[in-house]
């Protein structure tokens, strides 16, 4: 049996679509309907019942996929446990991060990446949506948030803190900001997300939160329009640490808060990485998140 052809159908299940699982292998549908029916035949068992509407697993199809599966995982971990004997990691990884993760973040060290590993390709993929990796083919991705729940493996990259900044040129033209609730007479740069359009939370220490109405003229779906309209001047911003490290280095833009823990609803959030779930990981998954926690640790 074609361990390909096996994990196409194990994909098709995954997916509940022939469509969806072709696009994800950049094949046409009618080549994956030709492997799905060509291990039917092979095994004698119709694995599933299509129509021009929907597909739908039959019993003896998902009790046959439920016992393939882990032998198709462990034949995968076989051979990339033979790879990794003989060097270095091939093939062709394929990656997701938020826009401004992947400029800011992710591509500075890329070529740091490929100089170590130059047998593995790199695909990026910068969206600002959450892709979906089984249907989008994707191996890893970046996601920024508190922690993850569902079915993908997650791994914390680096920890992430929000700052409240402001330019120079803003703060010597506007009234004097000693406290968050100042905030209130201020413009307010907000982030097109439901949690930072209206409320950010504040916190000393470990104290208790409270929150800030904020409000402003300018709401921004970029992260890193947002910063720059923060350089322009055009008002205050909550950005992430990573954004703006060095803007605060160089005193284009200044942290009003120092003090204070600042968030737009979760103070426990983090740079996460996932990846599907599975019982082995990939070698060349492995030596990304690898690399990439010893260089943003």
């Amino acid at each position: 049996m074609d361990i390909h052809a096996l994990k196409t159908v194990l994909l098709v299940r995954d997916l509940g679509s022939i469509a969806k699982a072709a696009r994800a292998l950049d094949l046409d549908a009618s080549s994956v309907s030709r492997i799905v029916a060509g291990v039917e035949r092979d095994i004698g068992l119709r694995l599933f019942q299509r129509s021009t509407r929907k597909l739908v697993i039959t019993e003896e199809g998902a009790h046959y996929l439920q016992r393939v599966a882990p032998l198709v995982e462990e034949l995968e971990a076989a051979r990339e446990d033979a790879a990794g004997l003989s060097g270095e990691p091939r093939g062709r990884l394929r990656m997701t991060a938020s826009v401004a993760f992947v400029q800011e973040a992710l591509m500075p060290l890329l070529p740091a990446f490929q100089k170590k590993h130059p047998e593995l390709s790199v695909d990026l993929f910068p969206s600002d949506s959450n892709l979906d990796l089984l249907g989008e083919g994707l191996d890893l991705a970046v996601r920024l948030s508190a922690a993850p729940k569902g079915d993908l493996i997650s791994t914390k990259l680096m920890p992430t803190r929000y700052r409240v900044v402001a330019s120079p040129d803003y703060l010597a033209q506007s009234a004097r900001i000693t406290h968050p609730a100042e905030l209130a007479a201020h413009n307010c740069l907000c982030f097109a997300l439901p949690h930072f359009q209206t409320r950010w939370h504040f916190r000393t220490g470990g104290g208790d939160p409270f929150p800030v109405e904020v409000s402003g003229k300018t709401v921004i779906a970029s992260a890193l329009s947002l910063r720059e309209a923060a350089r322009l001047g055009m008002g205050v911003a909550l950005l992430a640490d990573w954004l703006i490290r060095d803007d605060l280095n160089s005193r284009q833009l200044v942290d009003l808060f120092p003090e204070l823990d600042c968030a737009a609803s979760d103070f426990d959030t983090a740079a996460w990485l996932l990846y599907p779930s599975r019982s082995y990981l990939p070698q060349k998954v492995r030596v990304m998140i690898d690399f990439l926690k010893a260089e943003l640790r």
